[in-house]
């Protein structure tokens, strides 16, 4: 995940958290990587299927995908140099934020000639539960608040795989026409359609500006997930939003690789024996 502190006019403490792949950049950098230079598409797509029927974890499959790469770790830039497309508005957004960036991801082991090993954050089927993450840091940034006061968080996301920790998000963007966004219409959960971050920079400002103005608890915009009612009740502080954009190869993380499902694997059934 990366931090950034906001310029220093804006009020209450904002943490923002960022999905990577298919969010800060259109592509994965996982396919980006295993296809041009180790497993390729065909072995990858088998992995995949074998994720959403739920036969193995995230977990199990990226140890398969990383591994079919044995390149020293800085060769894989080229490609994807060539192939990855920062998202339009990123840049500007993160300018809006502040300077520094704190990444939250999972460890590589690479050391070139040899499979490449995830080193994963938790003993979790995705190797790193994002949710906690957010929590943490939530955690965190109270502890550095006054006692009546209580940090927003923002989550920026694509896919399914996004839940755990936009479950944990006071305000929920979703990139417009993929899973995310249609799970959240399914399962009736508030979020901000997106295409671009210039438009997130927008939102970002107009809840800087409510909190200035102390609008209080009344008439909950519905951009807001049900607890966001809390850090618009109470008073301001000079503050710095941060953004931290979250890389994952867990279901969701750092070059993750499938972003568009979320399933857990399946439990042993009970043989039956007939006669």
């Amino acid at each position: 995940m990366a931090i950034t502190q906001m310029k220093p006019h804006q009020k209450r403490k904002i943490i923002i958290f960022s999905d990577f792949d298919g969010t800060i950049f259109l592509q994965d950098t996982g396919h980006v990587l295993v296809d041009h230079l180790g497993c390729g598409a065909a072995y990858r797509n088998k992995l995949e299927e074998q994720f959403k029927s739920g036969e193995r974890t995230f977990r199990d499959i990226s140890d398969d995908m990383w591994g079919s790469l044995t390149i020293p770790f800085g060769d894989g830039f080229e490609i994807m140099e060539k192939n990855l497309e920062l998202d339009p508005g990123f840049r500007e957004f993160h300018q809006y934020c502040a300077a520094s960036i704190e990444i939250v991801a999972n460890d590589l082991n690479a050391p070139g000639g040899i499979p490449w090993k995830p080193v994963w954050r938790d003993n979790t089927d995705s190797g790193h539960d994002k949710g906690a993450s957010v929590n943490q840091a939530r955690a965190k940034a109270q502890a550095e608040c006054e006692p009546d006061e209580i940090p927003l968080i923002v989550f920026i996301g694509d896919g399914v795989s996004d839940l755990a920790a936009a479950r944990e998000a006071d305000v929920l963007f979703a990139r417009r026409g993929l899973r995310l966004e249609e799970y959240c219409i399914e399962h009736g959960i508030e979020h901000t359609p997106f295409d671009d971050f210039s438009q997130i920079k927008k939102e970002i400002e107009a809840i800087s500006l409510e909190d200035q103005r102390k609008t209080g608890g009344v008439g909950k915009p519905v951009r807001y997930n049900p607890r966001a009612n809390m850090w618009r009740r109470i008073s301001s502080k000079e503050a710095v939003p941060t953004l931290m954009a979250t890389a994952t190869p867990s279901q969701d993380e750092k070059m993750a690789l499938w972003p568009d499902y979320f399933s857990q694997p399946k439990q042993p059934q009970p043989e039956t024996i007939t006669e």
